[in-house]
Protein backbone atom coordinates (compact mmCIF):
# COMPACT_ATOMS: atom_id res chain seq x y z
CA UNK A 1 0.00 0.00 0.00
CA UNK A 2 1.32 3.45 -0.90
CA UNK A 3 2.24 5.33 2.24
CA UNK A 4 1.53 9.03 2.94
CA UNK A 5 5.27 9.56 2.81
CA UNK A 6 5.42 8.31 -0.78
CA UNK A 7 2.51 10.56 -1.75
CA UNK A 8 4.28 13.53 -0.17
CA UNK A 9 7.44 12.71 -2.10
CA UNK A 10 5.60 12.49 -5.38
CA UNK A 11 3.98 15.90 -4.80
CA UNK A 12 7.22 17.59 -3.70
CA UNK A 13 9.22 20.02 -5.81
CA UNK A 14 12.32 17.82 -5.47
CA UNK A 15 11.05 14.30 -6.20
CA UNK A 16 13.34 11.40 -5.37
CA UNK A 17 11.24 8.40 -6.39
CA UNK A 18 13.21 5.76 -8.30
CA UNK A 19 11.05 4.84 -11.27
CA UNK A 20 11.13 2.05 -13.84
CA UNK A 21 9.80 3.35 -17.16
CA UNK A 22 8.38 0.62 -19.41
CA UNK A 23 7.06 1.56 -22.85
CA UNK A 24 4.81 -0.58 -25.04
CA UNK A 25 5.98 0.40 -28.54
CA UNK A 26 2.89 -1.19 -30.07
CA UNK A 27 0.57 1.13 -28.14
CA UNK A 28 2.52 4.36 -27.67
CA UNK A 29 3.57 7.19 -29.97
CA UNK A 30 7.19 8.30 -30.31
CA UNK A 31 6.04 11.87 -31.00
CA UNK A 32 5.33 12.46 -27.31
CA UNK A 33 8.60 11.10 -25.91
CA UNK A 34 10.09 14.48 -24.98
CA UNK A 35 6.96 15.62 -23.15
CA UNK A 36 6.57 12.17 -21.63
CA UNK A 37 10.02 12.10 -20.04
CA UNK A 38 9.59 15.69 -18.84
CA UNK A 39 6.32 14.68 -17.17
CA UNK A 40 7.92 11.64 -15.54
CA UNK A 41 10.71 13.87 -14.21
CA UNK A 42 8.07 15.70 -12.17
CA UNK A 43 7.47 12.53 -10.19
CA UNK A 44 10.98 11.12 -9.84
CA UNK A 45 14.07 9.73 -11.53
CA UNK A 46 13.65 7.41 -14.53
CA UNK A 47 16.26 4.94 -13.31
CA UNK A 48 15.31 2.31 -15.90
CA UNK A 49 14.06 3.19 -19.39
CA UNK A 50 12.98 0.28 -21.55
CA UNK A 51 10.80 -0.08 -24.60
CA UNK A 52 9.27 -3.31 -25.88
CA UNK A 53 8.29 -4.21 -29.43
CA UNK A 54 9.14 -5.82 -32.74
CA UNK A 55 11.65 -3.32 -34.10
CA UNK A 56 11.78 -5.07 -37.48
CA UNK A 57 8.20 -3.91 -38.11
CA UNK A 58 7.60 -0.70 -40.09
CA UNK A 59 5.37 0.62 -37.29
CA UNK A 60 8.41 0.86 -34.99
CA UNK A 61 10.43 3.07 -37.35
CA UNK A 62 9.54 6.28 -35.46
CA UNK A 63 10.74 4.80 -32.18
CA UNK A 64 14.10 3.69 -33.60
CA UNK A 65 14.89 7.33 -34.37
CA UNK A 66 14.65 8.48 -30.72
CA UNK A 67 15.96 5.54 -28.68
CA UNK A 68 19.59 6.66 -28.56
CA UNK A 69 18.74 10.32 -28.11
CA UNK A 70 16.72 9.64 -24.96
CA UNK A 71 18.78 6.69 -23.66
CA UNK A 72 15.97 4.15 -23.91
CA UNK A 73 16.95 0.49 -23.99
CA UNK A 74 15.07 -1.48 -26.67
CA UNK A 75 13.83 -4.95 -25.78
CA UNK A 76 13.18 -6.64 -29.11
CA UNK A 77 10.44 -9.22 -29.36
CA UNK A 78 9.49 -10.91 -32.63
CA UNK A 79 5.81 -11.31 -33.39
CA UNK A 80 5.50 -15.07 -33.40
CA UNK A 81 2.01 -15.32 -34.83
CA UNK A 82 -0.80 -13.07 -36.04
CA UNK A 83 -3.29 -12.03 -33.36
CA UNK A 84 -1.01 -12.79 -30.41
CA UNK A 85 0.92 -10.03 -28.68
CA UNK A 86 4.25 -11.41 -27.51
CA UNK A 87 5.36 -7.87 -26.61
CA UNK A 88 2.86 -7.67 -23.75
CA UNK A 89 4.09 -10.91 -22.20
CA UNK A 90 7.73 -9.83 -22.40
CA UNK A 91 6.99 -6.46 -20.81
CA UNK A 92 4.98 -8.03 -17.98
CA UNK A 93 7.68 -10.62 -17.24
CA UNK A 94 10.32 -7.90 -17.22
CA UNK A 95 8.22 -5.77 -14.88
CA UNK A 96 7.93 -8.62 -12.40
CA UNK A 97 11.68 -9.24 -12.56
CA UNK A 98 12.30 -5.56 -11.79
CA UNK A 99 9.70 -5.65 -9.01
CA UNK A 100 11.50 -8.42 -7.16
CA UNK A 101 14.78 -6.51 -7.19
CA UNK A 102 13.13 -4.19 -4.64
CA UNK A 103 15.11 -1.28 -6.08
CA UNK A 104 12.20 0.87 -7.25
CA UNK A 105 9.59 3.12 -5.65
CA UNK A 106 7.28 3.01 -8.63
CA UNK A 107 6.62 2.06 -12.25
CA UNK A 108 5.62 4.15 -15.26
CA UNK A 109 3.60 2.09 -17.74
CA UNK A 110 3.31 3.77 -21.13
CA UNK A 111 0.56 1.99 -23.02
CA UNK A 112 -3.07 2.33 -24.11
CA UNK A 113 -3.68 -1.41 -23.74
CA UNK A 114 -6.04 -2.72 -21.06
CA UNK A 115 -4.02 -5.98 -20.95
CA UNK A 116 -1.72 -4.24 -18.46
CA UNK A 117 -4.50 -3.66 -15.93
CA UNK A 118 -3.54 -6.79 -14.00
CA UNK A 119 0.11 -5.74 -13.91
CA UNK A 120 -0.79 -2.30 -12.55
CA UNK A 121 -2.94 -3.86 -9.83
CA UNK A 122 -0.18 -6.31 -8.89
CA UNK A 123 2.38 -3.53 -8.58
CA UNK A 124 0.00 -1.56 -6.38
CA UNK A 125 -0.44 -4.56 -4.13
CA UNK A 126 3.31 -4.45 -3.52
CA UNK A 127 3.01 -0.88 -2.28
CA UNK A 128 4.61 0.72 -5.35
CA UNK A 129 3.45 3.88 -7.08
CA UNK A 130 1.95 3.14 -10.51
CA UNK A 131 1.85 5.93 -13.08
CA UNK A 132 0.04 5.28 -16.34
CA UNK A 133 0.45 7.16 -19.61
CA UNK A 134 -1.74 6.53 -22.64
CA UNK A 135 -4.02 7.95 -25.29
CA UNK A 136 -7.64 8.94 -24.74
CA UNK A 137 -8.73 5.55 -26.11
CA UNK A 138 -7.21 3.82 -23.06
CA UNK A 139 -9.89 1.71 -21.32
CA UNK A 140 -11.15 2.95 -17.96
CA UNK A 141 -10.05 -0.26 -16.24
CA UNK A 142 -6.36 0.47 -16.83
CA UNK A 143 -6.73 4.15 -15.96
CA UNK A 144 -8.28 3.36 -12.60
CA UNK A 145 -5.70 0.67 -11.83
CA UNK A 146 -3.02 3.39 -11.72
CA UNK A 147 -2.45 5.87 -8.91
CA UNK A 148 -2.17 8.59 -11.53
CA UNK A 149 -2.98 8.41 -15.25
CA UNK A 150 -1.86 11.06 -17.76
CA UNK A 151 -3.30 11.37 -21.26
CA UNK A 152 -0.44 11.66 -23.72
CA UNK A 153 -2.47 14.07 -25.84
CA UNK A 154 -1.77 16.81 -23.28
CA UNK A 155 1.97 16.18 -23.61
CA UNK A 156 2.07 17.26 -27.23
CA UNK A 157 3.40 20.85 -27.54
CA UNK A 158 0.64 21.86 -29.95
CA UNK A 159 -2.11 20.90 -27.47
CA UNK A 160 -0.46 22.02 -24.27
CA UNK A 161 -3.01 24.71 -23.49
CA UNK A 162 -6.02 23.31 -25.35
CA UNK A 163 -8.80 21.19 -23.87
CA UNK A 164 -8.74 17.56 -25.00
CA UNK A 165 -11.96 15.91 -26.11
CA UNK A 166 -12.24 12.55 -24.32
CA UNK A 167 -15.75 11.78 -25.47
CA UNK A 168 -16.32 9.11 -28.13
CA UNK A 169 -16.43 10.79 -31.51
CA UNK A 170 -19.75 10.67 -33.35
CA UNK A 171 -20.43 11.74 -36.87
CA UNK A 172 -22.71 14.58 -35.85
CA UNK A 173 -19.97 16.15 -33.72
CA UNK A 174 -17.46 16.07 -36.56
CA UNK A 175 -19.68 18.04 -38.92
CA UNK A 176 -20.14 21.79 -38.77
CA UNK A 177 -23.07 23.76 -40.07
CA UNK A 178 -23.23 27.18 -41.67
CA UNK A 179 -25.31 28.44 -38.76
CA UNK A 180 -22.46 27.95 -36.28
CA UNK A 181 -20.71 31.11 -35.11
CA UNK A 182 -16.95 31.35 -34.38
CA UNK A 183 -17.75 31.40 -30.65
CA UNK A 184 -19.58 28.11 -30.93
CA UNK A 185 -16.70 26.36 -32.67
CA UNK A 186 -14.10 27.47 -30.11
CA UNK A 187 -15.93 26.36 -26.96
CA UNK A 188 -14.12 23.72 -24.86
CA UNK A 189 -14.98 20.25 -26.12
CA UNK A 190 -14.58 18.60 -22.72
CA UNK A 191 -17.19 19.56 -20.16
CA UNK A 192 -15.74 20.60 -16.82
CA UNK A 193 -16.82 18.11 -14.09
CA UNK A 194 -18.16 20.78 -11.74
CA UNK A 195 -20.14 18.46 -9.48
CA UNK A 196 -17.25 16.02 -9.05
CA UNK A 197 -14.68 18.75 -8.32
CA UNK A 198 -16.88 20.52 -5.76
CA UNK A 199 -17.65 17.21 -4.07
CA UNK A 200 -13.92 16.41 -3.84
CA UNK A 201 -13.27 19.88 -2.42
CA UNK A 202 -15.91 19.37 0.25
CA UNK A 203 -14.23 16.14 1.33
CA UNK A 204 -10.78 17.77 1.60
CA UNK A 205 -11.67 20.92 3.56
CA UNK A 206 -10.90 21.61 7.22
CA UNK A 207 -13.44 22.66 9.85
CA UNK A 208 -13.33 26.24 8.56
CA UNK A 209 -14.21 25.13 5.03
CA UNK A 210 -10.74 25.72 3.51
CA UNK A 211 -8.56 23.15 1.71
CA UNK A 212 -4.84 23.27 1.01
CA UNK A 213 -4.20 22.95 -2.75
CA UNK A 214 -1.94 19.89 -2.37
CA UNK A 215 -4.52 18.07 -0.24
CA UNK A 216 -7.25 18.92 -2.72
CA UNK A 217 -5.14 17.74 -5.67
CA UNK A 218 -4.24 14.47 -3.98
CA UNK A 219 -7.89 13.76 -3.22
CA UNK A 220 -8.91 14.48 -6.82
CA UNK A 221 -6.34 11.97 -8.07
CA UNK A 222 -7.41 9.31 -5.58
CA UNK A 223 -11.02 9.57 -6.74
CA UNK A 224 -10.24 9.93 -10.44
CA UNK A 225 -6.67 8.95 -11.45
CA UNK A 226 -6.97 10.52 -14.92
CA UNK A 227 -8.05 13.97 -13.66
CA UNK A 228 -5.72 16.55 -15.19
CA UNK A 229 -6.16 20.32 -15.25
CA UNK A 230 -4.55 20.40 -18.71
CA UNK A 231 -7.60 18.64 -20.13
CA UNK A 232 -9.55 21.82 -19.40
CA UNK A 233 -6.98 24.28 -20.72
CA UNK A 234 -4.95 25.00 -17.55
CA UNK A 235 -1.30 24.05 -17.19
CA UNK A 236 -1.52 23.55 -13.42
CA UNK A 237 -4.24 22.88 -10.87
CA UNK A 238 -3.42 26.21 -9.21
CA UNK A 239 -4.11 28.00 -12.50
CA UNK A 240 -7.47 26.25 -12.76
CA UNK A 241 -8.72 27.14 -9.27
CA UNK A 242 -7.56 30.75 -9.61
CA UNK A 243 -9.27 31.15 -12.98
CA UNK A 244 -12.57 29.57 -11.94
CA UNK A 245 -13.69 32.44 -9.74
CA UNK A 246 -17.26 31.29 -10.29
CA UNK A 247 -16.53 28.17 -8.24
CA UNK A 248 -13.63 28.92 -5.90
CA UNK A 249 -12.34 31.53 -3.50
CA UNK A 250 -8.54 31.36 -3.15
CA UNK A 251 -6.18 32.67 -0.52
CA UNK A 252 -2.40 32.51 -0.17
CA UNK A 253 -1.06 31.92 3.33
CA UNK A 254 2.42 31.98 4.76
CA UNK A 255 3.62 28.43 5.41
CA UNK A 256 4.66 27.86 8.99
CA UNK A 257 8.41 27.47 9.37
CA UNK A 258 9.08 28.21 5.68
CA UNK A 259 9.67 31.28 3.57
CA UNK A 260 6.95 30.50 1.06
CA UNK A 261 3.22 30.83 0.62
CA UNK A 262 0.67 28.05 0.28
CA UNK A 263 -2.52 28.30 -1.75
CA UNK A 264 -5.81 27.53 0.00
CA UNK A 265 -9.27 27.41 -1.54
CA UNK A 266 -12.90 27.00 -0.62
CA UNK A 267 -16.16 26.76 -2.52
CA UNK A 268 -17.72 30.08 -3.42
Amino acid sequence: MVTPRQVARIESEDPTLRLAVLIDADNAQAAVIEGLLAEIARFGEATVRRIYGDFTAPTSASWKKVLQQYAIKPIHQFTYTTGKNATDSTMIIDAMDLLYTRKFDGFCLITSDSDFTGLAMRLREEGLMVLGFGEKKTPMAFRNACHKFVFTEVLRPSTEAEPVDLRPKVESEQKTTRSQTPAETTEPKLKFPKKFVLSALEQSTDDAGWAQLGTFGSYLTKLQPDFDSRLYGYKKLSDLVKARTDLFVTEERQASGANQKVLYLRAK
